[in-house]
Parts: structure tokens; C-alpha cells; sequence
């Protein structure tokens, strides 16, 4: 199931690396006799990174910015101070809520008292019964009243504690927006924190290809359960230590671009990837019963892809073919348009021109 998995994910992508060619001809023109074998090459995507646990710093409160703790790019950890906002406001609120809730508590007392004084005259026959229910509404009434407010302290509380903002996770702080003395509005974007402990690299699959790979596994979490492990490669080409793994789609067609976005989990214990970091993710994919041509055997004219297929008289002649580009440059694979034991121009083919004579 794997192999037909990756074989699947091979026919619809583009492929990079290096894959070992068939022996070509000695000729005036370079020449290559077709033959299907089984080759391995990565499979690579283009894909943006992004800490996985990256998040926006948003003002939860209105008040003046009395402080801001960090810097740009300052490693942070969960809970540390990043903005500090004018809390005289906050503070007065909690005050008065406070004083509202002791309030709120005597006045529950009395109706208490009253209650139990009523319950013992209304067993004397002193009172009558509808005096005794009276009272006892007003405990209820008294004892909501204190629940209120200790809501309402709570709230104040909350309030409070929204002066003061914290990074909700481990990471490294993004560009700090406003300055102190600024006017923070509930709402205001103040900078984000780059999670970094783990890394997402995402890239997009089209939706043919996504159709194809759930058609053969089942389902998307499938698809990431087979998957082998993914290598993530730097624009200067070098390759990241830690191997990462699908761990998550979009779930959803972007209708502007047709895709949907798979994303690749790497480790980042030592810190070395960041946030807006652009590269590549490779997967080393089986092909079997492929055939292998170099790019220089490819011709492009207008919409159409053509190689030069050499007849027993040494003359070439065009033939539509269809191919999957190796991401390195140099390599492709046939895919309809010529046969097996076929033999086409492998190199030099932009040169030559229907019928010309290129073996002598």
C-alpha cells in the first residue's frame, strides 16, 4: 500500500535529484535507446515555515502603553511580561466591585438573620406563614445578589490582569508595532510570537493530486500515517538535521489557487529555524517501470512537448510526448508518446528539424 502510495504521489508532482540514466549511443547526435526500469528520486515542493505554535499578541484592553518588556526577536518564554498597559482603570473597577461584593455579603447577612428569626416565630404562631416565605425570598434574593458580585469582582479581576500582557507560549517575538505612551484600544495588534520549539513547513498540493491520494489511501490522515519521513532543504541546498513528518491539511480548496495546503512538522530543539524562512520539502519516492530522459532530449514548442525519435534510415521525426520534470534540471520522465526500445536524440535535440539525418 505504501509503494502504490508514493507511486501515486510520483505521477501527479514534480520530481528533484539525481537518478542514474541509460547508457547513451555513440553518435554525431547523442542518442538513447528507451527501456522502463525502477529508479528512486525525492519528490520536492516549494514551502514557507512557520512555528507551529505562532501567535498573535492582541490587546484585550483599552488603556495607555505604559511599558513594553522585550525587543524584536527576543527569545521569550511562556507567561514572561511582554507589554504593560495603564492598570489605574482596571484597578478602580476592581475596587469598586470589591466594595460591591462586601455589599452584597452583609446585606445577605441580614436577610439571614431575618429569615431564622422569622422561621422561629412562624413555628410560635407569632408571624403568619406568608411573613416567613417573604423573608426567606429575600435570603434567596440577597444570596443571588452576592453571586453577582462576586462575578462582577471577577470580571474586574480578569480586566486587571489583561494590563498585563504575557506570551502565551515559548518562543521568539516578531515586530513590536506600537510604542509607550501609545493608546492601546481593545483589539490592537501588538506583535506576534513565533512558536519554536516545533516548525511547519507548508506547501500546496493541487487538487488532482489530492483526489488521486485519497482515491489510493482512503483518507487525508491516512496519507499522512503512510508517508515516510520528510527531509526539509535550505535555499543555499543544504539539508536541515531533524526529519519532519505530515502531520495536517487545509481541509479546504483555496478557490484562488486550487490547492490545499499540507503541512510538515520539524523538530527545532536547537533553534535554527525561523519563522518566514522559505525552502523546500523532499521525499524520496519509488518509480516503477519509468522511462528516463534526459531534459535534453526535450523539445517545447507553444504548448506542446516533442523529442526526435530515430528510424532504422538514421532520420528523425517529432512525436508528441507527455513528462513529469525531475525538479533538478536535468532529468524527466516519459509518460505517453513513445515506446519502449524507441530510440530518440538525447542530446542536442533543439538543433534538429523534421527528417534531418542525425546518425551517420
Amino acid at each position: 500500500m505504501k509503494n502504490k502510495l508514493l507511486y501515486v504521489l510520483g505521477m501527479c508532482v514534480c520530481l528533484t535529484g539525481c537518478v542514474k540514466m541509460p547508457k547513451e549511443q555513440h553518435t554525431s547526435y547523442e542518442t538513447l535507446t528507451l527501456h522502463r526500469e525502477t529508479v528512486t528520486a525525492p519528490l520536492s515542493w516549494s514551502a514557507a515555515i512557520k512555528g507551529a505554535g505562532d501567535v498573535s499578541i492582541v490587546s484585550r484592553c483599552t488603556g495607555t502603553l505604559n511599558a513594553i518588556k522585550v525587543k524584536n526577536g527576543q527569545r521569550v518564554k511562556a507567561g514572561q511580561v511582554l507589554f504593560l498597559i495603564d492598570s489605574r482603570s482596571a484597578e478602580n473597577s476592581l475596587a469598586h466591585a470589591q466594595a460591591d461584593l462586601q455589599t452584597a455579603i452583609a446585606q445577605r447577612d441580614n436577610a439571614q438573620l431575618e429569615a431564622e428569626s422569622n422561621r422561629e416565630l412562624a413555628a410560635q404562631g407569632i408571624i403568619s406563614d406568608y411573613m416567613l416565605r417573604t423573608s426567606l425570598n429575600a435570603l434567596q434574593s440577597a444570596e443571588a445578589q452576592v453571586a453577582q458580585a462576586r462575578a462582577a469582582v471577577r470580571d474586574a479581576e480578569l480586566h486587571l490582569d489583561y494590563c498585563t500582557i504575557k506570551s502565551p507560549v515559548d518562543g521568539l517575538v516578531g515586530n513590536i508595532i506600537p510604542r509607550v505612551g501609545d493608546v492601546i484600544t481593545e483589539g490592537t495588534m501588538l506583535t506576534r510570537v513565533a512558536g519554536v520549539s516545533e516548525m511547519e513547513a507548508g506547501f500546496s498540493l493541487t487538487e488532482s493530486q489530492i483526489h488521486a491520494l485519497v482515491a489510493e489511501s482512503g483518507s487525508l490522515e491516512k496519507v499522512a500515517t503512510m508517508a515516510p519521513p520528510m527531509t526539509l532543504r535550505f535555499k543555499d541546498g543544504s539539508e536541515y538535521k531533524h526529519k519532519g513528518r505530515i502531520t495536517s491539511f487545509s481541509g479546504m480548496i483555496d478557490q484562488q489557487t486550487g490547492s490545499v495546503t499540507c503541512y510538515v512538522t520539524f523538530p527545532n530543539p536547537d533553534g535554527e529555524l525561523f519563522s518566514g524562512m522559505q525552502g523546500s520539502v523532499v521525499m524520496p519516492v519509488e518509480w516503477k517501470d519509468v522511462m528516463l530522459v534526459p531534459l535534453t532530449s526535450i523539445v517545447r514548442i507553444q504548448n506542446k512537448v516533442l523529442v526526435y525519435k530515430v528510424g532504422a534510415d538514421s532520420l528523425a521525426t517529432s512525436a508528441i510526448v507527455e513528462i513529469e520534470e525531475l525538479g533538478d534540471g536535468q532529468h524527466a520522465v516519459i509518460t505517453s508518446g513513445v515506446e519502449v526500445g524507441e530510440t530518440i536524440v538525447a542530446k542536442g535535440a533543439t538543433n534538429v528539424h523534421e527528417n534531418d539525418r542525425v546518425i551517420w
